[in-house]
């Protein structure tokens, strides 16, 4: 398991690039797709914020590597459908 402070960072370094990414597409894609930007850029900050409480507040009762496993796997999953949302801008 990672030190949590390590996971933080990690999970902010990957949402900011995420942010990033998709407000470079907003601004230099169609224009038609203004609502859909502002909507996954909100998305994105919720996931963030989300997942750093998540690591702050493990489940009770299920072994912390076997969570910390399951976290990882869940947001790799989730940046993963956010960069399929960038890439249609």
């Amino acid at each position: 398991m990672a030190n949590k402070r390590t996971l933080k960072r990690a999970i902010n370094l990957v949402s900011e690039e995420l942010f990033t990414e998709a407000v470079a597409a907003s601004l230099y894609g169609n224009e038609k797709h203004e609502t859909n930007a502002e909507a996954l850029l909100h998305a994105i900050i919720k996931m963030q914020s989300e997942f750093i409480c998540r690591v702050s507040h493990p489940e009770p009762g299920m072994p912390a590597g076997k969570y910390y496993r399951d976290l990882r796997e869940k947001f790799t999953a989730q940046v993963g459908e956010m960069i399929d949302q960038i890439n249609n801008l």
